[in-house]
């Protein structure tokens, strides 16, 4: 039996179909899936149970046997870097993955759980390496403090790997609402108004050219499938396609998609913003000083321990996402 916990979230459902498509169907989901429409994302997967997240750990706490677990993928969290709520972060990114941590330890499961990229801040540097690591908010200080808290532990009896995601993006994403992916914003954006909003220049960039590393899901998810098929693998590992790309980029590229799907002509970025389909705004008050404005994973680490496969770019990541956006009913989370 293998357990994901936020498994009825983005990442999660996603790694849920992921391994039911790799033959595995006895999964066992933790997380609260009536908040924000999230059952939507487990209605066509194979699991053999869901429990609510809140007295999963409690169980945890009390040392609960929770029968043959193989694996444990460790997905849940608050995922809000906008959260000022400092001790409610803190609890769910760090005490919890704390405890579970030590359950999986204790009982010899492997444990693969998720990190993030905002531990680099706005470094630019991005390798996992703590003179690297520059958290900007509570969201990536917790990550960062788990991810240390790992990196304490000697002599480990089983693998534990923590995967850096960078910026993710792809289906079962609706019920994010503010916290989803910017081509997911893009693409409801431009089918409700014809254009989309990017941040005018910050950080010595010009208007849209801040470069992230968008990675799509799909590949994140087979860089866990991995690692699950590879138990001899620990550490911590970026997961992003190694390339960093502009937000004018991922707009154009949704952007020609729906036009594309339209019947109509590509336009290139001079002809979108003089047509007003792209515009850009100031950057919020409360994003200056926490706004990263170039990330690019350095994917030294994970290629050496001998992941070879491709990863897509946001063209070709775009290209997949907007038929699944088309068809996609919408029931939005909170903004």
């Amino acid at each position: 039996m293998i357990l994901v916990t936020g498994g009825a979230g983005f990442i999660g459902s996603n790694l849920v179909q992921g391994l039911n498509r790799a033959g595995h169907d006895r999964i066992v989901v933790v997380d609260n899936p009536g908040d924000s429409g999230k059952a939507d994302n487990l209605s066509d997967l194979l699991v053999t149970d869901c429990l609510d997240k809140r007295k999963f750990l409690d169980d945890l706490v009390k040392g609960r046997h929770f029968g043959p677990v193989t694996a444990v993928f460790h997905q849940g969290a608050c995922s809000d870097t906008l959260c000022t709520d400092g001790q409610y972060v803190l609890f769910n990114n760090y005490l919890h993955s704390k405890i579970l941590f030590r359950y999986c330890m204790e009982r010899r499961i492997p444990f693969i759980y998720a990190s993030s990229a905002s531990v680099y801040g706005r470094g630019k540097r991005f390798r996992e390496a703590p003179e690297n690591e520059f958290a900007l908010n509570a969201y990536g200080w917790s990550k960062l403090m788990f991810d240390n808290y790992v990196r304490r532990q000697t002599d480990l009896p089983v693998q534990c790997a923590g995967l850096r995601y960078f910026n993710v993006y792809g289906p079962r994403e609706n019920h994010k609402g503010r916290m989803a992916s910017v081509a997911w914003h893009f693409y409801h954006q431009y089918r409700e108004s014809g254009r989309v909003t990017l941040f005018a220049g910050t950080g010595g960039f010009a208007d849209g050219e801040q470069v992230r590393d968008f990675v799509y899901v799909d590949d994140v998810v087979k860089v866990n499938l991995f690692l699950l098929e590879h138990p001899e693998l620990s550490g911590i590992f970026n997961v992003g396609t190694g390339q960093c790309q502009s937000f004018n980029e991922v707009a154009l590229s949704v952007i020609n998609g729906c036009r594309e799907a339209g019947g109509q002509d590509r336009v290139s970025l001079e002809k979108a913003t003089a047509r007003g389909e792209i515009a850009y705004v100031p950057l919020p008050k409360n994003l200056e000083g926490k706004y990263q404005s170039y990330t690019r994973a350095d994917m030294h680490h994970l290629t050496a321990s001998g992941y070879t496969e491709p990863f897509d770019n946001v063209a070709a990541g775009v290209l997949k996402y907007l038929p699944i956006l088309e068809s996609s009913p919408v029931r939005p989370g909170p903004h």
